[in-house]
């Protein structure tokens, strides 16, 4: 895989935090396929089975809608590893803190899940997009936190 091709991809993960983040489903969308697929893990959809959610604006407006209740989120995408299949194809495995703000009595909670994204890439018109991400949750723990600014 080209150096550039790893920066690219690398950047990709850096924006799908930064939308999700920012809340922007068009900004989130714009990084996925037309038909790519998001999977979600039964500890996060409240089933016994994985939900495969597909289509980049149903993508987008469904992981948005996800977390506009909440006060705010950070989401801190750490190592990538990364692997190409083809000139225009790839997967990888990206691991990601994802900090969700909410409130509670008189103050805020974090729910921090830590997960990892099982990516598969696709390259068109020499730009790389999401064909199919799927969460993965290991681990998650509920703290109290005290907001600073805003």
């Amino acid at each position: 895989m080209e150096s550039s091709d790893r920066v690219a991809l690398t950047d990709l993960a850096a924006r799908y935090a930064q939308a999700v983040d920012r809340r922007n489903p068009t900004a989130l969308a714009a990084l996925f396929t037309e038909d790519a697929r998001f999977v979600l893990p039964p500890a996060l959809n409240g089933t016994d089975a994985p939900t495969e959610i597909q289509g980049n604006t149903v993508v987008a407006s469904s992981v948005v809608d996800a977390v506009s209740h909440l006060h705010s989120t950070r989401h801190i995408v750490q190592q990538q590893v990364l692997d190409s299949d083809s000139a225009t194809t790839a997967h990888g495995e990206a691991y990601c803190s994802a900090h969700h703000i909410y409130p509670r009595g008189d103050g805020y909670r974090n729910n921090r899940i830590e997960i990892r994204y099982q990516d598969s890439f696709e390259k068109v018109d020499g730009s790389w997009f999401f064909s199919r991400r799927e969460l993965v949750v290991d681990f998650a723990e509920d703290v109290p936190v005290i907001l600073l600014g805003k």
